[in-house]
């Protein structure tokens, strides 16, 4: 199944911890658009799906990527608005849009792998990094981050309506030094990797807790392409 992608990359330079007052400031701009999709409730819930319009930095930038059902939506939000944005306690500030990037991905599993940089992963809860530390040996770690990635691409997948009839394999090929991260408030262990995986996924997508705000993020790696965030 193609999914498409639209990368909205603005001029405006932001740091890590801005992106959920980013998102913030999109989500309010956005308030007259009727566009669920940028905040991800429905009524007065949460919609349990995975994300399709999400809120990064990429080199530095403020970028938005809208996956699917997204790309669509993103339209009333660009006639609507006047990108004035204001990240919390800083003045309303004029964003430029630098570049509009659409792609097409065939979401698929194959016979061969694909080699995927994976930045600002958030892989366990916290009942699940107590069993991540229990475990003396690097393999079993391993073997236990390759499940839960097979199972963050499996969601991903769900809630972009693809079906996936044939096995998906994942293979860790080396991960950074962890790092603490504060999410709503908890800590989590933190990675940043590399992998392997017989199914194409699209560029910039997020997978696993947070994929909505710049965790997660998966770069097919190329010829040329060293991941950077």
């Amino acid at each position: 199944m193609y999914i498409n992608t639209l990368i909205v990359k603005f001029k405006n330079q932001i740091a890590q911890w801005e992106i959920p007052l980013f998102r913030g400031a999109i989500i309010e701009a956005a308030s007259d658009c009727n566009c669920q999709l940028f905040h991800n409730h429905q009524g007065d819930g949460f919609r349990y799906r995975y994300p399709l319009i999400q809120y990064k930095c990429i080199k530095g930038q403020a970028t938005i990527v809208c996956v699917g059902e997204g790309v669509e939506e993103i339209g009333a939000f660009f006639r609507n608005s006047d990108f004035m944005f204001k990240l919390g306690d800083k003045p309303a500030t004029q964003f430029e849009i630098e570049s509009i990037i659409p792609h097409r991905t065939l979401v698929q599993v194959w016979n061969e792998s694909f080699a995927y940089y994976l930045r600002n992963w958030l892989p366990l809860n916290p009942e699940n990094h107590q069993k991540y530390m229990e475990m003396e040996g690097l393999v079993e770690r391993t073997q236990m981050l390759e499940k839960v990635l097979i199972g963050n691409i499996l969601s991903a997948c769900k809630g972009l309506g693809v079906t996936i009839e044939n096995e998906i394999q994942c293979k860790i090929l080396h991960t950074g030094e962890p790092r603490v991260t504060r999410f709503k408030g908890i800590p989590y262990m933190t990675l940043d990797g590399e992998f392997k995986s017989n199914i194409t996924l699209p560029n910039y997508i997020g997978l696993g807790k947070g994929a909505s705000m710049a965790h997660g993020i998966i770069i097919q790696r190329t010829q040329g392409n060293t991941g950077e965030k």
